[in-house]
């Protein structure tokens, strides 16, 4: 084994020794990247200094280091893909890439990475782009600290900031994406890991999982967007302590699930949606110290969403608390704080005595009639609801809390 090892460093050591360093800038002896790629050699460094290059179908076609210095300049003209990647082991940083140009057949984007594995792009700033970082059938790379910028108006013809496809095990970290279709967008990309990006003013989702698996994202935030994240036809995801704010519209949510099963939702912070979390058809999945605040409806449960358990989380003064379409249950609600509980707590275990039941009929009433919103904080939507309180009709009869904190609960 310590053969070996000294052997790899032997071999290390001698392509280090022969990498050497290619500078590109507009008094140069080579004045394009394209150049510069066409005369390197395994495991090069380039160097492009400042200054504006206008180039596109850029092949990065061998193990390459490409650094830009002073946020140079690669300007696509909108003519058509920029830079694609199509081997192992490129690193891509410091660059400005702007104008992709716009297809709807090959979707172009500002770089792509193509069956290829260990590669890095980091520091880099796209704008005026159709797709920003697209991923495709490649694994073991890292995005990180790049800053996406777009400018789409319509959902039909615009692309996304960040998009794997058929891709697994790839980082996703402190990215900054905007005004694009979808901010992250995984199809068929397992073992991902998505961790303190910002996602913001997209049309459609922040991030939007279709067909992945065994993926996380934690401590990232969405905000502002047409819904904040969609995970569907998924399962095995982990989404901890990330924070869905204002993302607001008459069909909007800060978390849609569709068909996922056995997720973990730990620690995450709804605030000010229209819907905290809206699901369909998810089973077995473990809700457990989140903040619900301020929202219209905290969850919306829509239907054949089974064994799934609400624990320990606190619902602070939304609209609506939990809305069922259903009088069938079997999801398990147990010590959550809601912030609308009058019962008491004789005995000071910070358990109130009594049940809490956190469906109200006025939510079934505006599932079914949603004009009837109009009457929400009306002396008629009090006395519905106190009269369902007393004897549940149209409500799950076994939907409640038989261990409501009374205390906002910590963790």
């Amino acid at each position: 084994m310590h053969k070996i090892a000294v052997f790899l460093l032997i071999i290390l050591i001698a392509c280090s020794s022969y990498a050497q360093k290619i500078e590109v800038c507009n008094t140069c002896a080579i004045t394009s990247l394209k150049k510069a790629i066409a005369q390197a050699k395994d495991y090069d460094t380039i160097i492009v200094k400042k200054g504006t290059y206008k180039e596109h179908k850029i092949i990065v076609d061998k193990p390459l280091t490409i650094i830009g210095k002073n946020y140079p300049v690669i300007d696509g003209e909108k003519k058509g893909e920029i830079i694609t990647v199509i081997s192992d082991h490129v690193t891509v940083d410091g660059l400005f890439i702007i104008n992709v140009g716009t297809s709807y057949t090959e979707d172009y984007a500002a770089i792509r990475i193509k069956r290829s594995k260990h590669f890095v792009i980091k520091n880099l700033v796209l704008e005026k782009l159709f797709f920003g970082i697209y991923i495709e059938k490649s694994s073991y790379g890292k995005i990180y600290h790049n800053k996406i910028v777009g400018d789409a108006i319509q959902e039909y013809n615009s692309g996304n900031g960040i998009q794997l496809w058929y891709s697994n095990h790839i980082q996703i970290e402190h990215n900054y994406v905007e005004h694009v279709r979808d901010g992250i967008y995984l199809e068929f990309s397992d073992d991902c890991l998505i961790k303190n990006n910002v996602s913001a003013l997209n049309l459609r989702y922040g991030l939007h999982f279709m067909f992945s698996n065994n993926d996380s994202y934690q401590d990232n935030t969405f905000e502002n967007n047409g819904a904040g994240v969609a995970v569907m036809f998924s399962k095995k995801i982990k989404m901890y302590n990330n924070t869905f704010k204002e993302n607001w519209g008459t069909a909007s949510y800060g978390m849609l699930l569709k068909e996922i099963n056995d997720a973990e939702i730990t620690g995450n912070t709804f605030e000010e949606n229209t819907i905290g979390i809206n699901i369909e058809g998810s089973n077995r999945i473990v809700y457990k110290n989140n903040n619900f605040t301020n929202n219209g409806w905290a969850i919306k449960v829509r239907g054949a969403c089974y064994t799934n358990s609400f624990l320990e989380n606190n619902f602070l003064y939304n609209s609506f608390d939990i809305s069922y379409n259903s009088n069938v249950n079997d999801n398990v609600f147990d010590r959550n704080y809601w912030s609308s509980y009058t019962g008491y707590d004789l005995n000071k275990d910070g358990i109130g005595d009594i049940p809490y039941r956190p469906v109200k009929l006025f939510s079934y009433i505006v599932n079914r009639t949603p004009e009837t919103i109009i009457l929400l904080r009306s002396l008629f939507m009090d006395i519905i609801d106190f009269s369902e309180k007393v004897s549940p009709v149209f409500t799950p009869d076994n939907l409640l809390d038989n261990n409501p904190a009374t205390k906002k609960i910590s963790w």
